[in-house]
């Protein structure tokens, strides 16, 4: 009992099973793809000519009706002949050739994920570079639909790489570009119930307590390590509020939370701690700690005048809660065994 225990903590176990799931997922949904790529070839092949047809001919509203008609007469077991499939058909083509320069439309990427994921992006996404951009991810990531559009809905594509941060002189070069992509700005933690004058502990505890969620909003990578994380530094104690290992960086973050609008003596504390890190839990192999600092506000020219000076790499970034929750209502939140509870199913799930 106590070797498991040990293990399912452990920060080497933890690393790994993040990569383990990623791979299972990107397995899961390559096999699903390939059933229906296909059919989606096909598809492709029928909105041009469907588009083809409305343009050089005079058959009239009625012709996809008769067309769905006809083929579901034809092929009764094939179900994306209706009319309102095929009119999201012909909608997905004009989608990706009102812009696209002829002969480059990514037919081979949208064939390779699944039809729901094809009209998630179509129907979501204003231009073909944003869902190019989705189209790409959901093959790097191996997303769901579900997550798809909350991706979308919650505009990752503007947000991510945004923060500021002071990755080019802080990384090397080989680091800082995908360490920049890794963070976003700002954060939408819209899953927290919290009041609207909360503090850093309430806030802590509400990303722990909605543990999927967070790493879901913090991007693919993300390993848990664990809160108000111990660091002796002479004879004093410190705590990290959240620390993560980044399975694609090879390195840990430390995620530093204000409740408050940024301030310049935030990253002093910042630096020191991802100097701690470096000094303490750094091992060969690693690439150097990184910092990111979750604040209310921040104004951009006082925050990169405060990293101007720092060596120790730190990203900052707004955090946004959509909704607030009454202070009476706090106690119908979930217990800490709840929270327990759903950390240890997102280990073993």
């Amino acid at each position: 009992m106590t070797e498991q225990k040990s293990l399912t903590h452990g920060v080497e176990y933890k690393k790994w099973i993040v990569e383990l799931k990623t791979k299972i997922r990107q397995v899961q949904l390559k096999a699903a793809v390939s059933v229906n790529q296909q059919l989606l070839i096909f598809y492709w092949e029928l909105g041009i000519d469907i588009v083809e047809k409305q343009k050089h001919t005079t058959w009239g509203d009625g012709f996809l009706r008769q067309l769905s008609r006809d083929l579901m007469v034809e092929f009764p077991d094939i179900k994306g002949f209706s009319e309102r499939n095929l009119k999201y058909i012909r909608q997905w083509i004009l989608f990706w050739t009102d812009e696209a320069v002829i002969g480059q439309q990514p037919v081979a990427q949208l064939t390779q994920i699944p039809w729901g994921h094809n009209l998630v992006i179509m129907t979501k996404c204003k231009n073909t570079t944003e869902g190019l951009y989705y189209v790409k991810s959901t093959l790097q990531h191996g997303w769901s639909r579900s997550v798809l559009t909350h991706q979308i809905e919650s505009q990752l594509w503007q947000r991510e790489g945004k923060a500021l941060c002071n990755f080019a002189h802080a990384l090397p070069v080989s680091q800082s570009d995908l360490a920049r992509q890794t963070l976003k700005d700002p954060y939408i933690f819209d899953f927290l119930n919290l009041t609207k004058d909360h503090d850093e502990k309430e806030l802590e505890q509400g990303l722990i307590e909605h543990i999927t969620q967070f790493l879901l909003e913090l991007g693919a990578g993300f390993a848990y390590i664990g809160r108000q994380v111990p660091l002796q530094v002479g004879k004093r104690e410190f705590f990290i509020d959240l620390l993560f290992y980044h399975t694609r960086l090879h390195c840990y973050l430390v995620v530093e939370l204000k409740a408050v609008d940024f301030e310049p003596e935030h990253t002093g504390k910042l630096n020191f701690y991802i100097k701690a890190v470096d000094e303490q839990l750094r091992q060969e192999g690693d690439a150097p700690t990184i910092g990111l600092l979750l604040c209310k506000g921040h104004e951009k020219l006082v925050v990169e005048y405060a990293l101007s000076d720092i060596h120790k790499p730190i990203g900052v970034s707004e955090y946004q809660i959509t909704r607030s929750l009454p202070e009476a209502f706090r106690s119908s939140l979930p217990s800490i065994e709840q929270i327990e509870a759903e950390l240890s199913d997102d280990l073993n799930g």
